[in-house]
């Protein structure tokens, strides 16, 4: 008999198949490529099962997106682990005020654990009995607990201990380094499966007997498919948006210099709005986009260590990336956390682009190239990766394909999927949006490089969208003192 798959959404028919399947084994590695919906099979399993209260350890930049997915996905509100529900969030669970909480990794300690002394064993960890509670466990990124001796994998191991679903997100590869396995293993309670720790060292841990090990993974609580073998289910394009609360995730004089550029512009735009005379106001839009262009810069700043995690992640699955960005203190940063990434920006001259995107293009072992959208959003072809992601938007949909079209473009083998890096609730969050709905707009806008368009009705609409979110009682105050 089939079995009834409860979402909002109708999956693919591959990612039915994966959540059919995650239902039988109940604890196994999710390890499809990544773009395919790992997060969607996973809430899938969840949510078939009924298994709530359910727990999501996942990088911090992705909290958010869980979060979201959850909502979208099965109806389920999240609760996102942080200060303000430190000591609550056990009763809020338990009075069943959310179905489901999300922690990051380095936060493991501060919510589930009481009693901790450096090279403890397991056994001698005491934790939050509301642990308990959870009736499932997704681990996103499993990789990160590869190491059995670290804090974080012993943790994770008392979290999801006798747990009846528990579910290891990775798009690694699992026969690479067949020692990183025994953590993973472990936690989901799948090493006796394997012979045990000795058994598996003995035979696996130097690299030999893979072809063994792989079968046996498969057979046991192994899910992973390749875009390759669902590419007809797959649409040519998938666009993922990745949200980043820059308030938590951010330095904090970063968040403050945000915060004040963005009061600030919303004051100008006021005055701007009010202004009838053609020629101030024209000198006033222009003194505006400066305004805009210095907010964007801001807020690429407040999300670059959650993308570098993001991206280590990524390469982690030794797979190939490329990443837009306007700001060269943004080119500057990524280039300093990856220092074996090409660039293709403004600085080089031709030859240097070129020979960035030979080596990106024709060298395995180079997994990152880091593009200015001025520099590289027309003109070259970087069909070595599927992914792309943007640390910071263009400003129009006209723009934004034309940099997906670096990859998506003849020669390209697989499905392309587009990771959008979006500070919640800021500046580039709201153009993201505004492009999206605007895109018949957007597209008859002339704009060739990443500067926002001049043309005054686009302005406007940025200018409206800005002051959308101010309340009406705010422009009484800001005319009173005035």
């Amino acid at each position: 008999m089939e079995i009834p798959i409860k979402l909002n959404i109708t999956p693919y028919e591959y990612q039915k198949e994966g959540i059919i399947k995650g239902l039988e084994l109940k604890r196994l590695f999710l390890g499809d490529e990544p773009g395919l919906g790992k997060t969607c099979q996973s809430i899938g399993i969840v949510n078939t099962a009924g298994a709530y209260p359910s727990l999501v350890i996942c990088p911090s930049s992705l909290k958010i997106n869980w979060k979201r997915e959850f909502e979208k996905f099965a109806g389920v509100e999240a609760l996102i682990l942080n200060d303000s529900v430190k000591s609550t969030w056990g009763y809020l669970l338990q009075m069943r005020t959310a179905d489901v909480c999300i922690c990051n990794y380095e936060s493991l300690r501060k919510f589930f654990v009481w009693k901790y002394r450096k090279g403890d064993r397991l056994k001698d960890i005491v934790f939050n009995p509301f642990i308990s509670l959870f009736k499932s466990v997704i681990i996103d990124e499993s990789h990160r607990c590869k190491s059995p001796g670290a804090q974080q994998s012993k943790f994770i191991a008392g979290i999801a201990h006798g747990k009846k679903y528990i579910m290891e997100l990775t798009g690694t590869p699992v026969v690479n380094r067949p020692r990183d396995l025994i953590s993973q293993l472990a936690i989901m309670d799948r090493l006796n499966d394997f012979g045990g720790n000795s058994y598996f060292t003995a035979r696996y841990g130097d690299g030999e007997n893979l072809e063994e090990l792989s079968k046996k993974l498969y057979e046991t609580c192994l899910i992973r498919r390749e875009k390759k073998d669902v590419l007809t289910q797959l649409p040519d394009k998938t666009r993922v948006d990745i949200y980043i609360d820059i308030e938590k995730e951010s330095p904090r004089d970063y968040y403050e210099a945000y915060k004040m550029a963005e009061e600030n512009l919303k004051e100008y735009l006021i005055t701007y709005k009010s202004c009838s005379e053609g020629q101030a106001r024209a000198k006033m839009r222009n003194k505006a986009l400066v305004q805009f262009m210095e907010l964007r810069s801001i807020v690429a700043l407040c999300k670059v260590n959650p993308v570098i995690d993001f991206l280590k992640d990524f390469i982690a699955t030794g797979r190939k990336i490329v990443v837009f960005c306007s700001s060269h203190s943004i080119v500057d940063s990524l280039k300093s956390a990856f220092p074996d990434s090409v660039m293709v920006t403004g600085r080089q001259d031709f030859i240097q682009k070129q020979a960035s995107v030979d080596v990106f293009q024709n060298r395995p072992e180079i997994q990152i190239i880091i593009c200015s959208i001025k520099a590289a959003g027309v003109g070259i072809t970087l069909t070595a990766s599927s992914t792309v992601l943007f640390v910071e938007q263009p400003w129009t949909y006209a723009d934004l394909v034309q940099c997906e079209d670096r990859c998506h473009r003849i020669g390209q083998k697989n499905n392309v999927t587009v990771y959008n890096a979006l500070g919640q609730g800021s500046i580039d969050h709201r153009i993201y949006n505004l492009i999206q709905k605007k895109r018949s707009i957007a597209n008859q806008i002339t704009a060739s490089s990443d500067d926002i368009p001049k043309d005054e009705c686009y302005f406007d609409e940025l200018v409206n969208l800005i002051l959308s979110l101010i309340p009406q009682h705010y422009y009484k105050i800001f005319f009173l003192s005035t």
